[in-house]
């Protein structure tokens, strides 16, 4: 059972980057067909995808957001990174990361989510 847990600050100020680690366990990252990706949901919309970083390690962002974006790993811990630059309030929602499986074209594992405020 792969499990996903994001870890980071639940407050940030403005203009400040923002954080957030997922340490993933019962699977590698590196795992064939694996995409590790970032998900955000601020309050009263819509989940967003940010982000994600396959298994060989190549990234791809949401182009709204690929200018304050970047996402890393480190495959000897077995986690993944996510930075948010120049934050402001609008990014204030729930993180989560998940596992996008490209064999069934789905999301088969999530974390459970952190709150991220940004605020002074």
């Amino acid at each position: 059972q792969v499990q996903l847990q994001e870890s980071g600050p639940g407050l940030v100020k403005p203009s400040e980057t923002l954080s957030l680690t997922c340490t993933v366990s019962g699977g590698s990252i590196t795992t064939n067909y694996a995409s590790w990706t970032w998900i955000r949901q601020p309050p009263g919309k819509e989940l967003e995808r940010m982000g994600a970083i396959g298994y060989s390690g190549s990234t791809y962002y949401s182009p709204t957001l690929k200018s304050r974006t970047s996402i890393s790993r480190d495959t000897s811990k077995n986690q993944f990174t996510l930075q948010l630059s120049s934050v402001t309030p609008e990014d204030t929602a729930v993180y989560y990361c998940a596992r996008w499986w490209a064999l069934t074209a789905a999301y088969d594992y999530w974390g459970q989510g952190t709150q991220v405020t940004v605020s002074s």
